[in-house]
């Protein structure tokens, strides 16, 4: 396995992975105790908001229903897959859409990851649930993975991309998909609409995340550069908002909450899939 050293090639990258090395935030732990599927991205859907009256537990495993619901979204759009296809998780946190993407089609997954940390404890459910001959998660660099050219008839990113480059990112990522191959990202992107700048809660998530959001035109620019078609767009922020409205209640919130549910409501930023196919 690739050396996070190796992998994080500059401060900023070796600051991405220092900081999951030691992450332990509740929102993300107690939900993946659930079932010990960790997915380090939000949810969609209609959450059921009587459990507020039911109890910490109850609220975590609702939380966790929501972002399982939002991984199983995004898996839905990636089309049938064969057992003998290989798929590549960008970004890809303890791996639970990984996880989830091989107990559906059965297809061998790859993810990469700057933490040594999530990639160990993403490995070891994986080999916990049988998967490890198929669906392997790597300390490696998503802008520069050393896989194949070719290799993959499906790429993601879910909620990883304002940590990169996009042009960098989606070069790599044309370079590795198949001809016919797809690509697909759920992301938060400020919109461009908007007086031409960030608003003060975008700013405030990219200061809150050590990130930077990339504008929706970005993301358009960036594929076509790569050779990338756009097939599909679809805004996802009424589907989100719900999900932020319940952890704002909960007692599992961060103080980052109101940051999302004002970007959302005032439409500085759109919660977004994106599909896009190399011809």
């Amino acid at each position: 396995m690739t050396t996070t050293a190796t992998a994080a090639r500059t401060p900023y990258q070796r600051s991405i992975a220092d900081y999951w090395d030691t992450e332990s935030n509740a929102v993300n732990h107690d939900l993946a105790a659930v079932d010990g599927l960790f997915h380090h991205h939000y949810g969609l859907g209609k959450p059921d908001f009587s459990v507020l009256e039911r109890g910490e537990e109850a609220v975590t495993r609702e939380l966790h229903r929501l972002e399982t619901q939002q991984a199983t979204f995004l898996i839905d759009q990636m089309g049938e897959l064969s057992p003998q296809d290989r798929a590549l998780d960008a970004g890809c946190g303890r791996g639970g859409t990984s996880i989830m993407l091989h107990e559906r089609h059965g297809c061998h997954v790859d993810g990469v990851t700057l933490s040594t940390k999530q990639a160990a404890d993403g490995n070891a459910e994986i080999k916990r649930r049988g998967h490890d001959k198929h669906v392997h998660l790597h300390v490696k660099n998503m802008l520069d993975t050393g896989f194949p050219a070719g290799e993959f008839a499906v790429i993601w990113n879910n909620e990883s991309t304002m940590y990169v480059d996009l042009e960098s990112l989606f070069a790599s990522h044309a370079r590795l998909l198949r001809p016919g191959g797809r690509y697909l990202t759920i992301t938060g992107a400020a919109n461009d609409t908007y007086g031409n700048c960030k608003s003060k809660a975008v700013s405030a998530i990219d200061t809150e995340y050590g990130c930077d959001v990339h504008f929706r035109s970005d993301y358009f620019r960036a594929l076509t550069q790569a050779g990338l078609v756009p097939t599909t767009v679809t805004d996802l922020t009424p589907a989100t908002l719900p999900y932020w409205r319940l952890r704002t209640q909960s007692h599992l919130t961060t103080g980052v909450e109101q940051h999302f549910l004002g970007a959302y409501e005032n439409a500085s930023f759109h919660y977004l899939l994106i599909v896009a196919e190399k011809p």
